[in-house]
């Protein structure tokens, strides 16, 4: 059964690893892509705005062959940011801290820095992006402070203290953004990672409930069908007319067999289509028994308490632990009589199969599956089997399904 639900619960070759392996899956994917539109487009926007920049700081270097150099260079790293985000955002403040040193205007170029720590830190490297973007902030203020004498622009002053502050700020503001982005795009993943485990847990219970139809109808009805098979092998030269009878008994459950299985399989058509019958229940049972009575099976009811009327989900399991209790006497117990009591009492129904025995050594061909089903059933409701040898012989099989008041209309 474990191997059968595994290979059935399979699924896809992606889903068998897993929303996670997805995941990883589409990140290396989207790595491999170098982002040439969005780099293109920061690369345009910072050699023009340093252009305009330059016309109002007459007091810093002009914008010469190597600041146009840095001003590639810078954007030409971001072209890193998928895959290696740590370097991209390193290289970035290395050259951005070149161009200023240079003494060449403010303006856009710390765009481009934006961008890289935002990608390191969307990407899980924040650490890499807060070390780099402090390191730029103190190469700065070295500069600006300290390293001015050496540097050009030619007598220049020292830089306002005002303004490594708003510096300062300005790099807490982006990473702070990029920090609540990359924690919302986890947030994002993760909802979506549930949202397709919840998908596939659902698409295993459908499978396993539609089984567990398929397992209960055909297990009952060709049971039904094999030992009438046999009678009328057996008799079909000495007692025709029971012969004929026992074909009849085989045409109609096989009848009924193929209006079982074809109301399953009517619930693969379309999601969301009610199906064209409704499914059985225990005001079924009067049928179920005489088919045990066509097979030699002997059946006695016997129902105890009030009977309610019961939940959809609680009459279709109760039917069903019955038909496969049925089933399994039919199939490997000597006895010709089984005992059906159905107990009802405040929320809760009992049943209990009893056979005599004893057990037969005849192979009917059942998939041993049956006892699983019937516990996957009551474990559905919140329910317990309980099934085994009686201490004075034969075979008992017990139930216990708690009852929800059935809705009204």
């Amino acid at each position: 059964m474990d191997e059968q639900r595994a290979g059935m619960c399979g699924g896809p070759p992606w889903a068998r690893g897993g929303p996670p392996r997805l995941r990883q899956w589409e990140a290396r994917r989207n790595a491999s892509r170098l982002p040439w539109p969005s780099t293109l487009a920061v690369a345009v926007f910072v050699m023009v705005g340093s252009g305009f920049a330059a016309h109002g700081q007459p007091d810093r270097e002009p914008i010469d062959a190597f600041a146009r150099v840095l001003l590639v260079a810078g954007p030409a790293m971001l072209l890193l940011r998928n895959r290696w985000p740590v370097v991209s955002v390193f290289g970035v403040s290395v050259v951005v801290l070149i161009y200023f040193g240079a003494g060449y205007p403010y303006g856009p170029v710390l765009f481009v820095l934006a961008v890289a720590a935002f990608a390191a830190v969307v990407s899980g490297h924040r650490w890499a992006a807060w070390w780099a973007v402090g390191g730029f902030w103190v190469g700065q203020v070295l500069i600006g402070h300290w390293l001015y004498h050496y540097l050009p622009p030619d007598k220049d002053d020292a830089t306002p203290w005002g303004q490594d502050l708003f510096i300062a700020a300005w790099a807490v503001a982006i990473l702070a953004a990029s920090e609540l982005v990359r924690v919302r795009r986890e947030v994002w993943a993760r909802e979506r990672e549930e949202r397709v485990a919840a998908e596939k847990r659902r698409a295993d219970e459908e499978r396993l409930r539609i089984a567990r139809e398929l397992h209960d109808v055909l297990a009952h009805s060709i049971s039904v069908i094999n030992v009438q098979a046999g009678v009328g092998l057996a008799l079909l030269d000495t007692n025709p007319e029971q012969a004929r009878t026992a074909l009849t008994t085989i045409k109609a459950a096989s009848k009924e067999a193929l209006g079982e299985v074809r109301q399953v399989l009517d619930t693969l058509r379309t999601p969301g289509d009610a199906p064209r019958a409704p499914a059985p229940g225990l005001d079924r049972l009067p049928e179920l028994v005489e088919q045990a009575a066509s097979a030699g099976l002997n059946v006695e009811v016997v129902t105890e308490g009030e009977p309610l009327p019961l939940p959809p989900g609680t009459d279709l399991a109760a039917f069903r632990i019955v038909q496969e209790a049925l089933t399994n006497v039919v199939r490997h117990s000597g006895s010709r009589t089984a005992r059906v009591r159905m107990a009802y009492a405040p929320g809760r129904l009992g049943l209990r199969i009893d056979d005599e025995g004893p057990a037969t050594a005849a192979d009917t061909g059942g998939s041993g599956n049956g006892l699983v089903g019937m516990r996957e059933r009551a474990a559905a409701l919140g329910g317990t089997i309980e099934a085994g040898p009686r201490p004075d012989g034969g075979f008992r099989v017990w139930a216990d399904l708690p009852v929800q008041p059935k809705e009204t209309m």
